[in-house]
């Protein structure tokens, strides 16, 4: 019997043609619509042909037979399509147009058809005839260098053995254009041709060549706008962030003509507009000009309309707070200039979760259900009433709260970190201090720290949280090198941030080792020609797991060799056989505070030391062979409020202030130190060495002074993630009794990279780059030069500014260059204080932050000053670092 074809689904040819019409806006529903095309046409040709076909007849299926298919089984096939022996249905009618619509959706066959092969009365035989679509054998792109192109077969999965579709074609040609048109290559063009491989059975393996022209970079000649007449060439083009025209002096912006960022720079032109009072700006036509092949000028009509003012704002809905309460907080009041964008903020800024705005007002009140609405209700010559409709809804509350990825850290470090709780009334604040404070934490990808809302019920006014997390390498391996005035040194640390001493001794919690609990154990040696340090600490930061009280505990042991520094030459002399020995401890809690706000802390620590000199006479250790004690009480406040990761915040700012002090034993020792520095006095002036020393032994058995710092801090976002770090630092070391006078110890160098960080013997190195390590010594004020030996300052302060733009974010390695300008000094005393006679110096840098090793870095700095006992400023420098971090 003669076979009538029922429903025919061409795609491989007239498909082909509709989606080269569409590939500049490849959309679902381009694509849908472009099927229902194809599938009218074949309805209408086949309403045209005489079928014997009674449209209003059911008939049996009594055979159903599938063709063309080399992958799939015939089973498979018709039980996919539903379709079964002795099922009653109509030809052609809707169930069949459902079964094409439902394989052809599979995208598996690139040709459909449906035949009816025998008639007997209303029993039919039907055969299904496919086309599968073909898989891919091998990819070749042509027109670009191979390493170009292996990250375009990858991110659209030109995988062999893919399924070569009309959407991958498709996808692939738009994606590989839509880059190089991103990156400036406008007249980009690319071709996507299968061939069937010599050896494929009925064209069911394809061979894909992708040819790229990429053309030449188009770049912007000239912008021109005509019609503007209340706002110059010059803003308009200003307010075009992206779009700019050439211009050879200009770095950091090219002049690329990107579609997607025109488009956004068009916007930006009427915001600016609206900024100014404008409200009816827009621009009436845009026109793109080649004058050559790569080069093209921009064309903008504007219309400019009529300047605006503010007049009544009313408001309507609001019960929570009072008008004038909400007028504050919007800060326009009639007759200011029509301020569009302004307004915008003011009501609500979607991208800033710390604004000053009605939004984040209810937000952070409990109102999440808010909506807030402002509306033009009349406009009088140039003069517009506002009504600001809110709806404020339910208060909300949190129901369930939950964290999710979380493997190595146990849930009850994280729950302690949040500031959100079931049954807590809603608060957007909370949820983002949430993220921020798991952040700093270091144990998770901050970048990767998400909020999810769940099972949100507006009309109970509840909702579910779940905290997502991807965790990050704690520990780390501290390498630390570095060459300074003294020489190399080095640091070998393991650091592990996350350890959890209650499985230390649990065999099974060792993977590599016991994890989770949010405590520090650190084990760090240091060694250079001046010094050896060895040392080990821990820190709970949760003592007692209920409230966070963070104690720690350290141990350490130092010996420190003799070194002078001739005045007018770099570098160092070491003694090795003259040494002091320096072991101490400390014990410190520091508890979080609930006022003025969460983000203080109050810290207190008791050290003590025991210093053991052994043949170490300096200007300060006169004594040479004796021994010290230094008992110390240590207070300090802090505030740290920076964002989100603490490797590069993006805002905020932290600052610390603390205050070291001694008992004060000269009031009940007995020891008349006014007599005793007369008797010193004498001695100096006799000459007599042996004699000083055991005066000095006297004043230096136990160690009074006191000690002030103060370290701020402050991180301004300047634009994207453009960060600009101002730091203020400045210490002070005093003395009681000024007849006992400021011990040898405790005392500030400054200079260099900062490696040796805080020494035992209390000495604090401060970096300052662009100078070699401690060589900021005070001047001798009376003879203006350096003084004989290098002992360290009482006094210094200094000033920085960096400028900070990332990289990449990436989990393994964060990354950032910088530039900065910075300036310190030293002191030996108030007398000779001056906060404005610096060592200044400029550079710039990069900092790479692998969570195994810490941060990495690499600066430049040029020294415009001399150093003490100079006369040419210092020069170049370069500071090498691998685990410390500024």
């Amino acid at each position: 019997m003669t076979q009538f074809l029922i429903i025919r689904k061409e795609n491989a040819d007239l498909e082909r043609q509709v989606n080269k019409l569409i590939r500049m806006n490849n959309t679902a529903m381009l694509k849908k619509l472009a099927f229902l095309v194809l599938f009218l046409a074949a309805t209408i040709a086949q309403a045209q042909r005489e079928l014997p076909l009674d449209r209003n007849t059911q008939y049996e299926i009594a055979s159903i037979k599938v063709t063309g298919t080399a992958t799939y089984n015939e089973g498979t096939v018709i039980a996919f399509t539903g379709l079964r022996v002795g099922e009653k249905l109509y030809l052609p009618g809707e169930k069949l147009s459902n079964v094409i619509k439902k394989l052809w959706d599979l995208e598996l066959f690139s040709d459909i058809n449906l035949y009816v092969t025998g008639l007997d009365g209303i029993k039919v035989d039907l055969r299904l005839d496919i086309q599968e679509v073909p898989e891919l054998n091998e990819v070749k792109v042509r027109g670009i260098k191979e390493k170009k192109a292996a990250p375009f077969i990858k991110d659209n999965g030109l995988n062999k053995g893919a399924k070569v579709t009309e959407n991958l074609i498709t996808t692939t040609d738009n994606y590989i254009e839509n880059y190089y048109r991103k990156k400036g290559y406008f007249n980009s063009k690319v071709i996507v041709n299968t061939i069937d491989t010599p050896d494929s059975i009925a064209g069911n393996k394809v061979n894909m060549v992708i040819s790229v022209d990429k053309g030449e970079r188009v770049k912007i000649d000239e912008i021109i706008f005509e019609g503007n007449e209340k706002l110059s060439d010059k803003k308009l083009r200003k307010a075009m962030k992206k779009t700019k025209e050439r211009n050879p002096l200009r770095i950091w912006k090219r002049s690329k003509y990107i579609k997607a960022d025109y488009e956004l720079d068009k916007v930006a032109i009427i915001d600016k507009y609206k900024e100014k009072g404008f409200r009816d700006a827009r621009i009436i036509s845009d026109t793109i000009i080649k004058t050559e092949d790569d080069r093209i000028s921009l064309k903008l009509n504007v219309e400019e309309g009529n300047k605006y003012y503010i007049g009544d704002i009313k408001f309507i809905g609001n019960t929570v707070y009072s008008d004038a309460q909400l007028a504050a907080k919007i800060g326009l009041t009639r007759g200011d200039v029509y301020n569009g964008i302004v307004l915008k903020e003011r009501i609500e800024q979607p991208g800033d979760p710390d604004a000053d705005d009605l939004a984040n007002l209810y937000q952070n009140s409990g109102y999440l259900f808010s909506n807030i609405n402002p509306v033009e209700v009349n406009v009088a010559n140039d003069t517009i009433d506002f009504e600001i409709r809110i709806q404020e809804g339910k208060l909300a509350y949190f129901n369930k709260i939950t964290i999710k990825g979380n493997d190595k850290t146990k849930d009850h470090v994280i729950y302690r970190e949040l500031r959100t709780r079931p049954g807590q009334q809603y608060s957007k604040q909370a949820v983002v201090t949430t993220i921020r404070e798991l952040g700093r934490l270091g144990f998770f990808d901050p970048e990767q720290l998400t909020p999810e809302f769940k099972n949100v019920d507006q009309n109970n006014g509840t909702l579910d949280l779940e905290y997502n997390v991807v965790e990050q390498g704690a520990s780390q391996i501290e390498l630390q090198g570095g060459f300074g005035g003294g020489g190399f040194v080095g640091t070998l640390g393991l650091s592990f941030n996350n350890f959890s001493i209650q499985n230390i001794f649990n065999k099974d919690a060792y993977q590599p080792l016991p994890m989770g609990d949010g405590q520090k154990f650190s084990l760090r040696a240091q060694a250079s020609q001046l010094f050896q340090t060895y040392s080990v600490s821990l820190t709970e930061p949760w003592f007692g797991g209920r409230k966070p009280v963070q104690l720690s505990a350290s141990f350490s042991h130092t010996v420190q060799f003799l070194f002078n520094r001739t005045p007018g030459q770099r570098g160092f002399d070491v003694d090795r056989d003259r040494r002091f020995l320096i072991t101490g401890g400390s014990l410190g809690l520091a508890k979080r505070l609930t006022w003025p706000d969460r983000n203080f802390t109050l810290s207190h620590a008791i050290s003590f030391q025991h210093f053991d000199l052994r043949n170490y006479n300096t200007g300060l250790f006169t004594f040479g062979n004796g021994s010290s004690e230094n008992l110390a009480y240590t207070i300090g406040l802090s505030r740290d409020n920076t964002f989100t990761n603490p490797i590069f915040p993006l805002g905020g700012s932290k600052f610390s202030i603390t205050a070291k002090v001694t008992p004060p034993y000269s009031l009940w020792n007995g020891v008349d130190y006014e007599q005793l520095d007369g008797e010193r006095q004498q001695a100096v002036l006799n000459g007599d060495q042996t004699e000083i020393g055991i005066i000095d032994q006297k004043r230096f058995d136990w160690l009074e002074f006191y000690k002030i710092k103060f370290n701020g801090t402050w991180y301004t976002r300047l634009y994207d993630k453009l960060v600009l770090q101002s730091n203020l630092e400045f210490g002070w070391l005093g003395a009681y009794n000024q007849n006992r006078g400021v011990p040898p110890f405790e005392r500030f160098f400054l200079g260099g990279d900062g490696l040796g960080g805080f020494s035992l013997d209390g000495r604090e190195v401060i970096r300052l780059r662009g100078y070699p390590n401690q060589s900021v010594t005070p001047l001798d004020r009376v003879n203006n030069s350096a003084l004989t030996s290098n002992d360290g300052a009482t006094i210094y302060n200094k000033f920085s500014l960096e400028l900070r733009y990332p990289i990449s974010f990436n989990p393994q390695a964060t990354i950032y260059a910088l530039t900065f300008v910075e300036g310190g000094s030293t002191y030996d005393n108030f007398r000779d204080y001056n906060p404005f006679q610096l060592n200044r110096s400029a550079g710039a840098g990069i900092r790479i932050f692998m969570p195994a090793f810490g941060l990495l870095g690499l600066d430049f700095g040029y020294g415009f000053d001399p150093i003490p006992g100079l006369t040419s400023p210092n020069g170049w420098e370069t500071h090498f670092i691998i685990g410390q971090q500024f």
